[in-house]
């Protein structure tokens, strides 16, 4: 259920909406277990579960070892016990040390098993980029997941969609990747009070509709879009803004509407360009929706080198507002057709 007009809502801190999606999703149903790095006692490293060990106890809200691959196995094998296993990666990059048990284990068990096993599991990890976290903390590794069959990978760009999707994710008889953004950590937004306000995996979102231009962003990217898309409309583009929300599956028929309607496309992100989820949408754009095209495709994306420590350097390297401005002024000054414009 999204927000609606008539739907009671609270102003909360992105956190603030993951914290409350746990301890309702706990509440909710016993089988609900959180696993992690100082998940516990200290409430996690940034808040994310403080009070849950206070509420449900040691069992259900356990620390474990500094081992990404051990807690993460133990979650798989939980999984498939019957429990709905929540484990938190502390940092994006460090899902790199879970990946044969996310990848070779979790991602294929219903499938080699013909469906007798399913593995409820769900991965919270939190992306550090635009914090000054340096190359091995902020990287944007969702492609990688994204291209492993029997995942679902999701992220929320505001806090009502990290609540709901994460919520939607710990439901999901499949594993989910859940990918929370520290850059947005304390940013505040509207968030349905309602328990069961639950955000569909697989389903984007017109954040801002219009006719001229599709710009495409996920997770940290949202605001800079939304930030473009309002200082174009003072140069006369109406650009419509849709937020991916799930990387996989991707909601391929709401971005070829979107395009049909706008003809030109501009995919804003955060990861390097190659091999990247923006990649997929410029090849979506380029095949099924290529009659649509009015212009080439563009992509406005960090350099293809590590994210640097040093905040000038790091505010360089990822995608701005005025980034976003420039290129989709650019991809309206090359559209096809004699006479065209926005």
């Amino acid at each position: 259920m999204s927000p609606g007009t008539n739907t009671p809502t609270s102003t909360v801190k992105y956190w603030q909406a993951v914290n409350s999606a746990l301890h309702e999703e706990l509440d909710r149903d016993p089988a609900v277990h959180v696993f992690g790095e100082d998940v516990g006692v200290p409430g996690g490293p940034f808040a994310a579960t403080r009070g849950l060990r206070d509420r449900f106890g040691e069992w259900r809200v356990r620390d474990t070892p500094i081992s990404e691959a051990a807690f993460t196995g133990m979650a798989v094998g939980a999984a498939m016990a019957g429990l709905r296993p929540v484990a938190e990666i502390m940092y994006f990059d460090f899902i790199t040390l879970a990946m044969d048990q996310l990848v070779n284990q979790a991602a294929k068990m219903s499938y080699m098993s013909d469906g007798a096993f399913a593995v409820p599991l769900t991965i919270r990890t939190l992306c550090g980029g635009h914090r000054g976290s340096g190359p091995q903390h902020s990287q944007s590794l969702e492609g990688w997941l994204a291209a492993v069959p029997g995942l679902k990978v999701v992220w929320g760009g505001t806090p009502a969609d990290a609540k709901g999707l994460l919520k939607a994710a710990i439901r999901d008889d499949d594993p989910v990747i859940v990918i929370e953004s520290l850059s947005l950590w304390t940013r505040r937004g509207q968030v349905p009070d309602d328990p069961d306000h639950v955000v569909p995996i697989g389903a984007g979102l017109i954040r801002r509709p219009g006719t001229d231009v599709t710009l495409v962003c996920w997770g940290d990217t949202v605001p800079p879009a939304m930030e473009a898309a309002e200082a174009l409309a003072g140069r006369g583009v109406d650009a419509e803004v849709l937020d991916l929300r799930t990387l996989s599956p991707l909601d391929e028929p709401l971005i070829l509407r979107s395009l049909h309607r706008t003809g030109r496309l501009v995919v804003v992100q955060d990861a390097q360009g190659p091999c990247s989820v923006g990649s997929e949408v410029i090849r979506l754009a380029a095949t099924d929706g290529f009659a649509s095209l009015r212009a080439p495709a563009a992509q406005v994306r960090p350099p293809f080198a590590p994210v640097p420590f040093a905040p000038d350097l790091e505010g360089a390297y990822y995608p701005s507002a005025e980034d976003v401005v420039a290129a989709t002024l650019s991809t309206i000054e090359g559209t096809r057709g004699e006479g065209s414009g926005a």
